[in-house]
């Protein structure tokens, strides 16, 4: 692996920023310690610091030379609201926060990044470094979209990098096209008429009217979309009825996702849910509404960024150790909102396999959104270097 020397050197300074930033997590648009610490260091490398945009976030301008080119890199801010079981020196802080999901790690190899860049500047153009906030909960990087980070900090291409745990240290995965899914949120509320248990004729019971809801809706994976498409939809919430158990209730409420790689799949599964909904409902004298939220679209790459970003990675850790057709993943990433506005590519390293944890890790494993996780520092190196030889690349016109 080719680990720029500089960044190597300053492994342990990188190293500190990341354990600093894992011991005080802090939940979505609530970021105000982490932004403080990113935009501190930032401000002592010499890089310009913007603060504001999706209230918590921050921005750094970073130019050399007279090129009007530009670059956008983005790491996310947030942590979760989970209580990490981990017992090490730079364990969380905070009871039920925690950067379960490697954050702290992404902010930490941009931030290497910056202070390279910044001694160096090798380059000709404007560097922009994002960070975003509330990636897990609030759709942060929509809202800095929104209130105008491209129109304020315009950049020719965005990127985006993210650990990814079962993956071995020294390699990454990207593909063209979508790589992370969209998202749809439903809610399903089913109204009947309540009565005695003992007495089902005299009512009109939602619950009964559910369950068919609930086996019906998985027709449309399995009979309605194409099988070669991907998608789910999952229920993940059934509530009805009271404290009583002899009353059949007025109502039962179904709760849940779907899950796309394409946004007219979402279109389909919409509009079958809809229908099916209504028509199940009346089927059994109960009446149902449907709200259907589009929360995160899909994450999907543009062709010229995705090879160039490929070959940065080739370069880094050889083109052996590169997955440019890596499957699909059906999370979601707020980071799609990014790439809808600007052309770019979001792209996986690998994070190892949990060995590198200190003495005193919880008992769990060493996965994303699990009380156990932590960043693997030993890619920090790996990460930055990334970060600054894509930069190098898209800002040199003899690199490209």
């Amino acid at each position: 692996m080719k680990v720029i020397p500089e960044i190597a050197a300053a492994q342990d300074e990188i190293q500190a920023l990341r354990r600093s930033l894992h011991a005080r997590p802090e939940l979505g648009f609530e970021e105000t310690q982490t932004g403080d610490l990113v935009a501190k260091t930032l401000s002592d490398y010499g890089i310009e610091v913007h603060r504001g945009l999706g209230g918590t976030g921050v921005v750094g301008v970073l130019r050399a030379g007279t090129s009007e080119r530009s670059v956008g890199l983005r790491a996310d801010m947030d942590a979760l609201p989970m209580h990490e079981l981990n017992e090490f020196a730079h364990r969380s802080q905070y009871p039920g926060k925690m950067h379960a999901c490697g954050h702290d790690g992404h902010m930490a190899m941009l931030l290497g990044a910056a202070r390279h860049l910044a001694r160096n500047r090798d380059f000709d153009g404007t560097i922009v470094f994002i960070f975003s906030p509330a990636e897990e909960a609030g759709n942060g990087a929509k809202v800095m979209v929104d209130e105008g980070l491209f129109e304020k900090f315009p950049v020719d291409a965005v990127f985006g990098l993210h650990n990814w745990p079962g993956m071995p240290v020294g390699k990454f995965a990207i593909r063209t096209g979508p790589i992370m899914g969209g998202c749809g949120e439903f809610k399903i509320t089913v109204e009947g008429v309540d009565c005695h248990a003992a007495y089902p004729n005299e009512g009109k019971d939602p619950i009964f009217a559910a369950i068919q809801i609930y086996n019906a809706l998985q027709g449309i994976i399995t009979r309605n979309k194409s099988p070669l498409e991907l998608a789910v939809v999952s229920v993940t919430q059934f509530h009805a009825g009271g404290t009583a158990r002899n009353v059949i209730p007025s109502e039962a409420v179904l709760g849940g996702t779907a899950r796309v790689m394409e946004l007219r799949t979402l279109d389909l599964i919409e509009s079958r849910m809809r229908t099916i909904v209504e028509a199940v409902a009346k089927a059994h004298d109960c009446q149902a509404r449907v709200e259907f939220d589009r929360s995160v679209p899909p994450t999907v790459n543009t062709a010229h960024e995705t090879k160039l970003a490929s070959d940065v990675m080739s370069s880094i850790v050889g083109a052996e150790n590169v997955n440019r057709d890596v499957h699909p993943d059906l999370g979601v990433e707020d980071f799609a909102f990014m790439l809808q506005a600007r052309p770019g590519a979001y792209a996986f390293m690998g994070n190892g396999f949990g060995d590198h944890r200190d003495a005193g890790h919880g008992s769990g494993p060493c996965t994303c959104h699990n009380t156990s996780y932590d960043f693997n520092d030993e890619i920090l190196g790996i990460g930055s270097t990334y970060w600054v030889e894509l930069a190098r690349k898209l800002l040199n016109p003899e690199l490209r």
